[in-house]
């Protein structure tokens, strides 16, 4: 293969259009960088048979196999890398142990990298399903890897104030959304309807006057619902009836509230189940790792003109202005006040809705940001 102008080699954990990190950090960004004359390779280490495996109980040996052959075809890659012009690895190239292909990147073969995180990964964060994997995982080197670096690119300013203590050529990069051909309500006319229909319906009366709270997210930050639950509960009993609670996960939490309703995530009606939202909410603790969140769950709400109730942490305080397109509450009694406002008012949620679709198409949008990722190769 003949070597190509302005060739990147994205490197990245999960196989393409699966994890929302990477689908909405760079990969939603490939045909703009095919307009722009950049060819590009997209490398995983784990296949899509092994990430699906990845997070449950149990197959060590499975995963043991899955893991070898990870590290085996990123030792293959590095004698391809030479072809690139720039490497572009999103959180890390191999999931546990040193930093060894990004120091052989950049030091042998004295390769661009363009390194990119969304979370405060240099602290330890590890699901109980991979506790083993805890053990092995090698953080402090996320600060060897922005030393090495031609460029770092963050989700908000917490991470980028972390990348300059190591790398002084530090983009806030923040995580974006397509506001056009995917997050895009008119799309999706009269899908918000005939979902609701579709789930519950025999277990809700008055369904004209039904207020969904959704939650979205992953199994990983499935535990941050915990601190609502309390506020839901007491809302079934002030508004009988009337509320239903969604979470749309990769994994059911079987939450003991009577209106809980869990949809599996799939790609394929992401879209059309987020729509079901009235409410969109946030909940994070207020601690060093959440500090380092994006706010994607806001972003994604926000987008489709749903209203977002979020906890002033990480980006979340930058994304949602107070009062003009959401809530940011601290206390318990804070988000059910919100919440019993947003429940009672829906010309409040419209008018929210519209507010905070029109902050995302002008900040947080792949077309306000293309020019800003586009600098990332310069």
């Amino acid at each position: 293969m003949d070597r190509k102008k302005n060739f990147i080699i994205f490197i990245c954990p999960y196989p393409a259009e699966q994890a929302p990190s990477q689908r909405f950090r760079f990969e939603q960004y490939f045909s703009l960088l095919k307009h722009r004359s950049f060819h590009f390779e997209i490398y995983s280490f784990w296949s899509l048979s092994s990430w699906k495996l990845l997070y449950k109980k149990g197959s060590v040996a499975n995963k043991f196999f899955f893991l070898l052959a990870g590290f085996i075809k990123r030792f293959i890659l590095l004698f391809y890398i030479q072809k690139a012009d720039f490497v572009f690895i999103h959180r890390e190239a191999t999931p546990i142990g040193p930093p060894w292909f990004e120091w052989a990147v950049a030091k042998v073969f004295r390769k661009r990298i363009i390194y990119d995180f969304d979370d405060a990964i240099w602290l330890p964060n590890t699901s109980e399903e991979n506790s083993l994997a805890s053990k092995l995982k090698w953080h402090s080197k996320v600060s060897s890897i922005c030393r090495w670096s031609y460029a770092v690119s963050c989700g908000n300013q917490y991470l980028c104030d972390f990348a300059k203590q190591f790398n002084q050529r530090v983009f806030l990069n923040p995580t974006t959304i397509d506001t056009d051909n995917l997050h895009n309500p008119a799309l999706y006319k009269g899908i918000h309807v005939s979902s609701v229909n579709a789930l519950r319906t025999d277990e809700v009366k008055g369904l004209a006057d039904l207020v969904t709270i959704g939650w979205t997210g992953t199994h990983s930050t499935l535990k941050y619902i915990d601190m609502l639950l309390p506020v839901i509960q007491s809302l079934e009993k002030k508004f009988p009836n009337r509320i239903r609670f969604v979470a749309i996960a990769d994994k059911n939490p079987s939450f003991s509230v009577s209106s809980f309703c869990f949809i599996s995530w799939s790609k394929e009606t992401e879209i059309q189940d987020l729509l079901q939202f009235d409410i969109g909410v946030m909940p994070l603790t207020d601690d060093v790792w959440a500090s380092g969140k994006c706010g994607f769950k806001a972003l994604q709400y926000m987008a489709l003109g749903i209203p977002a109730i979020a906890s002033p942490v990480g980006a979340n305080s930058i994304i949602i202005d107070e009062g003009v397109n959401g809530f940011l509450c601290h206390s318990l009694q804070q988000w059910e006040t919100a919440l019993i406002k947003l429940i009672q008012d829906p010309t409040l949620r419209r008018e929210m809705g519209e507010r905070g679709r029109k902050k995302m198409v002008e900040h947080y949008s792949v077309s306000s940001n293309s020019s800003n990722f586009i600098s990332l190769f310069e």
